[in-house]
């Protein structure tokens, strides 16, 4: 094996600033671990990018490869390095969306994160309106618990949220959307299928069926039931992740459950045994909204996007809400 160019250079101090060409071929070589597919990969001439690896160890003082004959190997140092390269180019590539986006509002990439009791219902109004009035616009959708979606929020992950408030999380701004109303599903032969006058007090002792934890909707349920005076000891069962497999257990006989207006077509729909009961007013109720990082360079746009969306899901059955809320 033999030392790299730049072996007599290791231990001293960098000469110079390390340039994002530099970057990008390092970067490139250490996930290829070859020259000629490196250089391919990013549309560089093989010398030329064989120079810039040199020229990057020569501004860093440390020796990033070891190059033998046959193949190339990253060196201890250029294991750590390549992680901070990477991380590097991810940030640049970050502020070049951010510049892109603050030049041409609504193109580029947009990450929205939305929560798996909204995503399937809320999901085709969201892409007919990207498609029809945003068409450059790169949207790419994650569908994640509350957490998840939060974190990825902070972190810079994702851009843009769609799910249910209040967050009450400093440095997140909410754009509220619509309220929508629960409703109860029973089995067909439950006495409380398919009434209209349904007293939240009915809540206190049915055999409730609930999704998993980690769910807010699950929260919002239990906060529901509280209200109506159930108390911690009542029959809770929690065996499903998600509502499709909830309403097919309801249809089961095993219990009742709660739904968002917004979900019942789609989760009723399917099943002749599931039957929908409405409370009396005020009836139990969540609020959706849009959530975004306060500050975010794209808040202008993500307010026009927030005002289209409550014009694209007025056909829905919920209360829609205008920007500030009311």
């Amino acid at each position: 094996m033999t030392a790299g160019p730049n072996a007599a250079n290791r231990g001293k101090p960098p000469g110079k600033q390390p340039s994002l060409a530099q970057l990008r071929a390092f970067a490139a070589v250490a996930e290829h671990l070859h020259f000629r597919d490196a250089a391919t990969a990013i549309g560089m001439s093989q010398p030329a990018l064989s120079g810039a690896v040199s020229a990057l160890e020569e501004a860093l003082g440390v020796q990033l490869l070891e190059r033998t004959t046959r193949k190339v190997l990253l060196s201890p140092a250029g294991e750590r390095l390549a992680v901070r390269a990477k991380a590097v180019l991810d940030a640049v590539g970050e502020l070049l969306e951010e510049a892109d986006a603050v030049r041409a509002p609504f193109t580029g990439v947009l990450r929205l994160g939305v929560i798996p009791t909204v995503a399937p219902y809320l999901l085709p109004s969201v892409l007919r309106l990207v498609h029809q009035r945003y068409p450059e616009l790169d949207l790419q959708v994650h569908e994640e618990q509350t957490s998840s979606l939060l974190e990825g929020l902070s972190g810079g992950r994702l851009d843009l949220l769609l799910l249910a408030v209040p967050l009450g999380v400093p440095g997140v701004i909410e754009l509220p959307l619509f309220d929508e109303d629960f409703v109860l599903v029973t089995a067909q032969e439950h006495w409380l299928g398919g009434r209209h006058d349904i007293p939240r007090e009915a809540l206190k002792e049915l055999p409730l069926l609930l999704l998993d934890e980690g769910h807010c909707l699950r929260d919002q349920a239990l906060d529901i039931c509280r209200e109506a005076g159930r108390t911690e000891g009542a029959p809770v069962t929690t065996t499903a992740a998600g509502l499709s497999t909830l309403v097919q257990l309801v249809a089961g006989g095993l219990g009742v459950t709660l739904l968002p207006r917004t979900a019942v077509q789609v989760e009723t729909g399917r099943n002749d045994r599931l039957v929908t009961g409405y409370f009396t007013d005020p009836a139990p109720a969540r609020r959706v909204a849009l959530a975004m990082r306060a500050g975010a360079a794209r808040q202008g746009e993500f307010e026009e996007f927030a005002d289209a969306l409550r014009e694209a899901l007025a056909g829905l059955p919920v209360r829609m809400l205008s920007a500030s809320g009311t």
